[in-house]
């Protein structure tokens, strides 16, 4: 999953530097077809140069939902704004595509390589080594923890953890995590989607998730306060767009990306659309840590 995740609720100071920023870019002039939903874009439109799979568009694979990264609904024709949304609709404006067309598939299918019909992949894709044996990956983007989600109330650390049920996200860093180095007593519940892993936590069909930091933030206050964060592990892992292996535009996008990062964008974008969401600071939460002798 960039920096630590620390800095991103810290960078809300960064929201007016944002919002100041024309819907034009700073040097060229974007054509009169170009939509990129409520996103603010910036730099020279048509910079860079690729070969979309779409005639004019930049075509991107997520797995909806995920508020905070795509908001606006559970499908890709209702999605306006979002931090890997607003970052595809600049790496698209930069490129001189007019649109970002947004494509909707299972975590699993994403990062498998088994599809090819997209020109990157935005899904909070942890970089693994396993995973770049299929795909390829762009320079890591934000970095990443685990966080343990309970219910409130409930007395659940990192010393107990391994003798409760623990539900994951399918195909995700966070169920190998569990399952490789957590190694809990109890069966673990692998989940296809975020929303029903996190019902399932509580309506007490598992008592504990553990999956990415920067994604588990947005619950406690969606659900009223009916879960919250108690622990992350860190991973030393970072997030990354994906690309189909063999991709001609990887180059390209890496350029761009890199800009985004160095020129700031992604920090305001991360203030703008993360820090609303997490509603805390990651810094906060206590580190747990994994026996090296279990």
């Amino acid at each position: 999953m960039m920096r630590a995740a620390a800095a991103i609720v810290s960078l809300a100071v960064s929201v007016a530097l944002i919002v100041a920023t024309s819907a034009c870019d700073q040097g060229g002039s974007a054509s009169s077809k170009a939509h990129y939903g409520e996103c603010p874009v910036s730099g020279h439109y048509g910079e860079f140069h690729l070969s979309p799979r779409t005639a004019g568009a930049l075509t991107v694979k997520t797995t909806l939902p995920a508020p905070g990264w795509w908001n606006g609904g559970d499908t890709p024709d209702s999605i306006k704004s979002g931090y890997e949304y607003c970052m595809a609709a600049n790496i698209a404006y930069r490129s001189g595509l007019d649109r970002v067309k947004v494509e909707n598939a299972p975590f699993p299918q994403v990062v498998s390589g088994r599809t090819k019909d997209f020109d990157l992949a935005l899904a909070q894709i942890t970089i693994t080594p396993e995973r770049s044996k299929v795909a390829e990956f762009s320079p890591p983007y934000l970095s990443s923890t685990l966080g343990v989600l309970i219910r409130d109330g409930e007395k659940i650390n990192g010393d107990n953890i391994r003798d409760v049920r623990i539900g994951v996200a399918e195909g995700t860093t966070g169920e190998e995590f569990v399952k490789k180095r957590l190694k809990p007593t109890k069966p673990v519940t692998a989940f296809p989607n975020d929303p029903d892993m996190v019902t399932a936590l509580e309506e007490g069909r598992i008592d504990a998730v553990v999956h990415d930091t920067t994604i588990l933030l947005a619950y406690p206050q969606k659900r009223e306060g009916r879960v919250r964060l108690v622990g992350q592990y860190r991973t030393d892992q970072g997030y990354g767009a994906l690309y189909p292996k063999g991709s001609p535009n990887k180059d390209e996008l890496d350029r761009i990306i890199r800009q985004l990062i160095d020129d700031g964008t992604l920090t305001k974008l991360s203030a703008v659309y993360l820090g609303a969401a997490f509603g805390q600071d990651p810094a906060k939460i206590p580190y747990f840590t994994v026996d090296n002798g279990s």
